[in-house]
């Protein structure tokens, strides 16, 4: 996943496609040059980890790594993002973990998904490769369970509850892109104004993959800026310079550094599928067999963008409420402060942006079981007025 640049960026996302189309023609043009640098595959380097935690099945696309910290209470599945680094990214250091914050918050039966960089033996990977996995990740951790999905991970969440709504309660998508077609993004416009062929030509110049130093090449970079990205995306004061403050920010640049490489079909499926042709927003994704959209989703929904996200902007992340076919008063959307990355990472956001979507799967939690408990001893009981949003029990 890139990282935000503050400045300077071209002036409205369309220089940008047009700029990064031109760039990406260039790569695809004479590409070995682009992929030499010191960036670091993952594999070559492990990144660390904050929270202890322990594998606890290795499938051909993942590891699940299983943080919890107790038997009770619904089971929690963190989709991390699969798109230029490492899933470290949810548990980066003290104080900007997301891992760490659910664990304080209560949730003690919790797990994340930790995809592995592609190998050429995994180039002929699809969509329903990593659905397939993940579906088999949900089962090893007792469905239904709550996803929790950021970036495109994120997006893969909510496929999967498509395809798969029994399987899960409610969800948590996190800057995650739904309908590309709205909001000024400069990924998304990036990519509808590169030609397929353009990607697919990097693709067969790297073997069979998307290499991670290739995804990572084509985007503006800033030399000797990083500390400043870093700042902001922890949500750290420019002269912070306390000892914890140092030590997140040694970890970001370790994480930053470490890049993972995608599979082609894989990488040019989400290209087409979820930027050019915008197929989640259109109900038409092909998912293990059946085509899914957003409508069969009925779970309870906290949908949360950032205020200056231009990998996802809020109206992609938010266009989720008007597609799913989850009652409104089971739906939640939230505006937090920052960018992309500071939604996963910024300790401002995980200090209070987290806690109340911690409380918010609590509540839908005892709502579940309230039903359940209902559905069971029926009785008649007075209508009431819901006041607020309050999250209802998933179909």
């Amino acid at each position: 996943m890139p990282s935000e640049r503050p400045t300077p960026w071209p002036a409205t996302p369309w220089d940008f496609a047009f700029a990064a189309a031109a760039a990406a023609n260039e790569v695809a043009c004479g590409f070995a040059a682009l992929v030499m640098g010191a960036d670091v595959v993952a594999g070559e380097e492990e990144p660390a980890w904050t929270s202890a935690n322990r594998i606890r099945l290795d499938l051909p696309t993942l590891r699940l790594r299983d943080f919890s910290t107790g038997a009770a209470g619904r089971p929690v599945l963190v989709v991390a993002p699969f798109a230029l680094h490492t899933a470290a990214i949810a548990d980066l250091a003290p104080g900007h973990s997301l891992m760490e914050r659910l664990a304080i918050e209560g949730i003690a039966r919790l797990a994340l998904t930790d995809w592995k960089s592609a190998t050429p033996a995994m180039s002929d990977f699809t969509l329903d490769t990593y659905l397939a996995d993940l579906n088999v990740a949900v089962d090893e951790c007792g469905p239904p369970v709550d996803l929790v999905g950021l970036c495109q991970g994120g997006s893969l969440a909510l496929i999967y509850a498509a395809r798969f709504p029994g399987k899960v309660r409610a969800l948590v998508p996190v800057a995650a892109p739904v309908d590309t077609a709205v909001g000024e993004s400069d990924l998304a416009a990036w990519a509808k104004a590169t030609p397929l062929a353009t990607f697919a030509e990097i693709v067969r110049q790297c073997g069979g993959r998307m290499r991670g130093r290739a995804m990572r090449n084509v985007w503006p970079r800033i030399a000797g800026q990083l500390d400043a990205y870093a700042r902001r995306d922890l949500q750290l004061d420019p002269g912070d310079d306390r000892p914890h403050a140092r030590a997140a920010l040694e970890r970001y640049a370790a994480w930053d550094r470490i890049l993972v490489d995608l599979p082609g079909r894989y990488y040019l499926q989400t290209v087409e599928w979820l930027f050019q042709r915008n197929l989640l927003a259109e109900g038409a994704v092909p998912a293990l067999g059946h085509t899914v959209g957003l409508e069969r989703i009925r779970h309870p929904l906290f949908l949360v963008a950032g205020e200056n996200d231009v990998i996802a902007p809020p109206a992609q992340v938010f266009a989720a409420a008007r597609l799913a076919g989850t009652a409104r008063s089971a739906i939640a959307s939230r505006l937090w402060p920052g960018g992309h990355l500071s939604l996963f990472m910024g300790a401002q956001n995980l200090a209070t942006g987290w806690p109340e979507a911690a409380r918010w799967l609590a509540a839908t939690d005892r709502r579940h079981a309230a039903g359940r408990s209902r559905a069971r001893t029926p009785r008649v009981r007075a209508p009431r007025t819901v006041a607020h949003a309050e999250p209802e029990a998933a179909e």
